[in-house]
């Protein structure tokens, strides 16, 4: 069978102020005709379709109409929840998505049954696929209690709750006859991280070693980390990265989804195919003079200026380069910590430790002073 894996849309990103909204449409629209052209018998979405958890409407049509038009392509479609996501949100959607023949799991449950989807290809090939949606060390307990652990080991750690899980949803795996798959959002221990993930879900105490996969698993789609990569694992395990760079910790990703061909008797085979339809984010630095001659218009840009601070010098950047979406001075040019004399504020006046603020930046404006000292004595005299 084949198999179209992505995940981490995160349709409703806004970077830096910037709406990203025709960006996805048109990302998706590609990842839908590749599709079209790969013909996969299942695609797998594997978390984050949304990057807020309180998704604009535009967002949520981006998303159905996405997913239906998969769907339209004649492959079955299952979707999980991310971490960005609102789990139960998605699963109220399930009236929708059971009519278009799509499969969502928002959340876990306390029907664990409902987390293992069955199928069959075209051809006859049947598969099952456990799907995992993103937990949180706060509900990972109560899962594995709704699942009948003992008192002992819903004590256990974040890891050892995954692993129980997992254990419990794939004991069918056991049965010959079947392709066996598993999707799921998680941070593997040693995997890297794309640079754009929310980093609080990404830490050591989120993170689980990829033991925690049945060798019995055909495939197992990841969802999470941002950047394309296998896993090494018991069993074939990869994460298909995003679909478009989310932000500029991303920029040097190959921005792709995975094709994956596999059957009962034979290993998985794995194409990255790539995907280019958003715009390109860049990082640049250098003068004014430097920054006149970048070409870079199809680019959202980060911009770190090798000027000394001054007031305008963010509005001449952007008068250059109108897609600088963040702009920022260069480290280099900020003034030595080591030198600085830093301002005591015991016994100085309001007027003192703002010259002394002006002086440690380097920042020696016409006028600041004498508007700091005007300002300063028509709020003194209201006080």
């Amino acid at each position: 069978m084949r198999i179209l894996h992505t995940s981490d849309w995160h349709v409703g990103k806004v970077l830096k102020g910037r709406s990203r909204h025709d960006e996805h449409i048109k990302v998706l629209a590609q990842v839908v005709e590749i599709a079209r052209a790969e013909r996969p018998d299942l695609v797998i979405v594997a978390g984050d379709l949304y990057d807020s958890a309180a998704p604009a409407a535009d967002s949520t049509r981006v998303v159905t109409r996405a997913l239906s038009a998969l769907r339209q392509t004649g492959a079955q479609v299952v979707a999980i929840g991310g971490n960005h996501d609102n789990g139960p949100a998605l699963d109220a959607l399930r009236p929708w998505a059971e009519a278009a023949g799509i499969v969502l799991r928002g959340a876990v449950r306390d029907n664990p049954d409902e987390l293992l989807i069955a199928g069959e290809t075209a051809g006859g090939e049947r598969w099952r696929l456990v799907t995992l949606p993103f937990l949180s060390q706060r509900y990972a307990i109560r899962a594995t209690e709704m699942y009948e652990l003992t008192a002992a080991e819903a004590t256990q750690t974040y890891a050892d709750h995954i692993a129980r899980l997992i254990g419990r949803l794939s004991e069918s795996f056991a049965e010959p006859g079947a392709v066996n798959l598993l999707t799921a959002h998680l941070t593997i221990v040693g995997a890297a991280s794309g640079g754009g993930e929310r980093e609080a879900h990404t830490v050591m105490g989120y993170a689980v070693p990829a033991t925690v996969f049945p060798p019995n698993a055909h495939y197992v789609a990841l969802g999470h980390l941002h950047r394309a990569q296998q896993v090494l694992s018991p069993c074939p395990a990869r994460y298909s990265g995003s679909p478009l760079a989310v932000d500029f910790g991303e920029e040097e990703n190959v921005c792709s989804v995975a094709i994956v061909d596999v059957s009962t008797d034979k290993a998985a085979r794995v194409r990255d195919v790539p995907i280019g339809s958003a715009l390109a984010l860049r990082t640049v630095r250098g003068t004014l003079e430097q920054l006149a001659t970048v070409n870079l218009p199809d680019a959202w840009l980060r911009v770190f200026v090798r000027e000394t601070p001054r007031v305008g010098l963010r509005e001449d950047v952007q008068d250059l380069l109108p897609n600088a979406l963040e702009v920022r001075i260069d480290p280099d040019m900020m003034p030595s910590r080591a030198g600085e004399r830093m301002a005591q504020r015991a016994g100085r006046s309001p007027r003192e430790l703002f010259g002394d603020y002006l002086d440690n930046r380097g920042i020696a404006e016409d006028g600041v002073r004498e508007l700091f000292d005007e300002l300063y004595d028509e709020v003194s005299s209201h006080s």
